[in-house]
């Protein structure tokens, strides 16, 4: 028993591997088509539940994400399955994690830590309107849809498929709110903190299902971590250039 034990510890804490990310010598249209750009991107999928119960099939939600970079940004393209898009809140600011919304967890130099109320690391939760809004110091919800730019569109062949394409900036752990914040240039070899979610609400007061890129292990069973602790994101390598 204690062998076992101790194997399932070693498990449990080992250290999640890297996901290599390709460069791309072109800067990547956001507009929600595949361009052939993304031929030399990976698909990986978003197959873990972080909170809520697991969608009843494929056509509740189905998810999966492949990744670029160029100098100036992390390029994402998600795959969605989704049979009902539901954005009930007016506001962006409110309650954005009860509507459907694809969250995108950033850490700029893989440092981990505790990131709620500070911007050592960031969640950006972008609703169906394309704005993306996370907590700031002041604990309140603030937009960072300057931080990225978004587009999704509907695959007219598949009509619950839907391709999500985001451009996103990175900036540093000093990263101030309400300053001139100059974005990190992005280099080869460099480590990002990265993991992603997909917030889907079917028609209820709240999401139903909140499914993930990378498997959280629970603290006192609670998944739903990503917000508040960036040790549990997933690791991505930039590749050099070719």
């Amino acid at each position: 028993m204690k062998k076992q034990a101790l194997a399932l510890s070693c498990l449990l804490s080992a250290p999640v591997m890297a996901i290599d990310v390709a460069h791309t010598s072109t800067p990547i249209t956001i507009d929600g088509v595949s361009e052939s750009a993304w031929d030399k991107a990976t698909w990986h999928d978003m197959p873990y539940l972080m909170d809520g119960t697991l969608p009843s099939s494929d056509a509740d939600f189905k998810g999966r994400y492949r990744l670029l970079w160029d100098q100036n940004y992390l390029y994402l393209q998600a795959d969605i399955v989704d049979d009902v898009l539901i954005d009930t809140h007016a506001d962006p600011t409110v309650k954005y994690w009860d509507d459907d919304a694809l969250e995108i967890f950033i850490d700029s130099d893989a440092s981990g830590g505790i990131h709620q109320f500070n911007h050592s690391a960031l969640a950006y939760h972008i609703g169906l309107d394309n704005q993306a809004a996370d907590y700031g110091p002041d604990k309140k919800a603030h937009l960072y849809t300057d931080h990225l730019v978004s587009n999704w569109k509907r695959n007219t062949s598949a009509p619950f498929n839907i391709t999500w394409e985001v451009a996103i900036k990175l900036y540093p752990n000093d990263y101030k709110e309400g300053a001139t914040n100059t974005p990190l240039t992005l280099t080869p070899k460099q480590v990002i903190g990265f993991m992603l979610a997909y917030c889907d609400n079917d028609g209820s007061d709240v999401r139903e299902h909140f499914m993930g890129s990378h498997e959280v292990q629970p603290v006192n069973g609670d998944r739903n971590r990503g917000f508040i602790d960036a040790d549990v994101f997933g690791k991505i390598t930039l590749l050099p250039k070719k």
